[in-house]
């Protein structure tokens, strides 16, 4: 069996250093903000983009460049016989399309495998995590694409969104229902599923926001064999208390904090809250 090698981009969460912890590589995700390019986790921080967005920086995201990408393989490929790429979700970017067209070329077929599993964020993650298992149990980059890909609709994020303004400016909501929603303190809670941010339902105020995130938590069986993830986008201090109130009110024993990094906080702002789970196999 051919060593095999997981490389992920930066909208998973993972940084440099926990990816070399990990065994991984990690490439970063580019942000035109002012202009001017940045790399997540490179020479753009968390802190850094998050204080742009609120100071209403302009700022647009890309897919990694082609040359990039293929570098990144042809690096790895010297030293592993398989490479597993694990690219954000591909109703978001195209990044994985293009990552899967390259993938056919005759240097890379049989070699390189690109995972569309519609994730993001930390479910992504958890799709490295998985795939990090997969190959050190001896499983090939063609049989771990497989089993993630069969797994894709197990697991979604479901956001509470502080403001309104960041899906307006985004053409996911009207910009009359933004002035409204904001006047009236109405906080969205949408999902991240199937390749598109959907939204859900909305709520008055940040505790009806919360409650709302619980009663979709409380619709599905959850798998207890996996952890529930807690996300937060800019506020800390509003993620660890959402999670310690869900921890305490469902009695949770398996359980992460992350936070959640520039391609999702691009849409829907700072101060945002989050949960994920996977649902149990039917």
């Amino acid at each position: 069996m051919g060593k095999v090698v997981i490389l992920t981009d930066s909208s998973s969460g993972i940084r440099q250093a926990e990816a070399q912890q990990l065994g991984i590589s990690v490439l970063p995700m580019p942000f035109f903000i002012n202009g001017e390019t940045l790399f997540e986790d490179i020479n753009l921080t968390q802190d850094t983009f998050y204080e742009h967005l609120t100071d209403g920086a302009e700022i647009s995201t890309s897919m990694p460049a082609v040359g990039d990408l293929t570098d990144r393989w042809d690096e790895l490929l010297k030293e592993y016989d398989e490479v597993v790429y694990i690219p954000l979700s591909s109703g978001l970017s195209s990044s994985c399309e293009t990552a899967t067209a390259l993938s056919m070329d005759d240097e890379y077929e049989g070699k390189v495998f690109v995972v569309n599993n519609q994730r993001i964020s930390v479910t992504q993650k958890q799709s490295v995590f998985d795939a990090i298992k997969l190959a050190e149990s001896g499983k090939s980059g063609k049989e771990i694409k497989d089993i993630l890909e069969d797994a894709k609709f197990q697991s979604s994020i479901y956001i509470m969104v502080d403001t309104l303004y960041y899906l307006k400016k985004g053409g996911r909501i009207p910009a009359a229902l933004a002035v409204l929603g904001n006047m009236l303190h109405i906080k969205p809670v949408i999902e991240l599923k199937d390749k598109t941010l959907t939204m859900l339902g909305k709520a008055r105020g940040r505790s009806g926001g919360i409650k709302y995130l619980w009663k979709e938590f409380e619709s599905y069986e959850i798998d207890e064999n996996e952890p529930v993830y807690f996300g937060y986008t800019s506020d800390r201090e509003l993620g660890e208390k959402f999670m310690k109130d869900t921890v305490e009110k469902y009695g949770l024993k398996n359980y992460r904090l992350y936070p959640v990094g520039g391609i999702i906080g691009t849409h829907v702002g700072p101060a945002c809250a989050a949960i994920s789970f996977v649902k149990k196999s039917v």
